[in-house]
């Protein structure tokens, strides 16, 4: 990305974030969506959000469709609130980085665990007395 359209993501997210706070009423956006990353497009007319949102999977869709829904009440907002001549095309994805994350880090505290436990065997099998046999 150039740093033109770095900087545009930037001012794109923080916007959004303050319009779906303050503007949108919608009573689908249960689990308070967050903005991770925004990518715009090189010649600037497209912007991909990438968003979280707590809940269970149908709130998640149901605040993904409210989002999208509003799509064009936000492009309109910030076409006046960054003084764009044109607002990029506002499309919403969820983003489930975060969510392979966790998961990631799930598998990694098992795997720590499990270390762990070997660990204290071989300790503990290290530290018997020669000659006498495991009961």
């Amino acid at each position: 990305m150039s740093r033109r359209t770095e900087r545009l993501a930037s001012m794109i997210q923080q916007e959004l974030a303050q319009i779906i706070l303050r503007d949108l009423n919608d009573p689908r956006l249960v689990g308070m969506p967050s903005i991770t990353r925004v990518n715009v497009s090189p010649d600037l007319s497209i912007a991909d959000v990438y968003v979280t949102i707590m809940g269970t999977e149908g709130q998640k869709t149901a605040a993904l469709n409210a989002l999208r829904h509003s799509a064009g009440l936000m492009r309109t907002k910030l076409t006046h609130s960054l003084t764009l001549r044109v607002a990029p095309y506002i499309k919403f994805h969820l983003d489930e980085d975060l969510k392979r994350e966790l998961e990631l880090l799930e598998v990694l505290r098992k795997v720590s665990e499990e270390n762990a436990e070997l660990d204290r065997k071989r300790s503990a099998k290290d530290n018997e007395p020669e000659g006498s046999e495991p009961e």
